[in-house]
């Protein structure tokens, strides 16, 4: 299989999810992290790749270019992960969440919801 075809953060060539929320006016990107952290350098490698690639759609004028309607919308990129990031994670996220909010670009970390509802007791271990 080509690595172009593989989303999630470990390909930065490939944009996850595209959208605009009609709810916020905002443009969103998203990526998506399904593995379990693991504190390794390459992983918070690929993660600021990801982001990387991300701020340039937006900043560097490919988005407009191929989706004039939205120019001048703002902006939010999500990452929507399956596990709570560890620590070295948070840490290189609270960094990327400081320097795009210099471009005013909005950054939310999305952790999925384990269970089955309020009072579920059959994941924990």
């Amino acid at each position: 299989m080509k690595s172009e075809s593989i989303s999630g953060v470990s390909n930065a060539a490939i944009i996850d999810l595209f959208a605009h929320d009609q709810k916020t006016d905002e443009v969103l990107l998203a990526m998506h992290e399904p593995r379990p952290w693991d504190g390794s350098d390459d992983r918070l490698h690929q993660l600021q790749e990801k982001f990387n690639a991300y701020v340039s759609f937006l900043l560097d004028g490919e988005m407009t270019a191929a989706h004039p309607e939205l120019a001048g919308k703002r902006a939010r990129i999500e990452l929507r992960c399956d596990h709570m990031p560890d620590e070295r994670a948070l840490g290189l996220l609270n960094l990327i969440h400081d320097q795009i909010a210099l471009q005013e670009i909005k950054m939310e970390v999305v952790v999925a919801e384990r269970g089955c509802g309020e009072g579920c007791a059959c994941h924990e271990s």
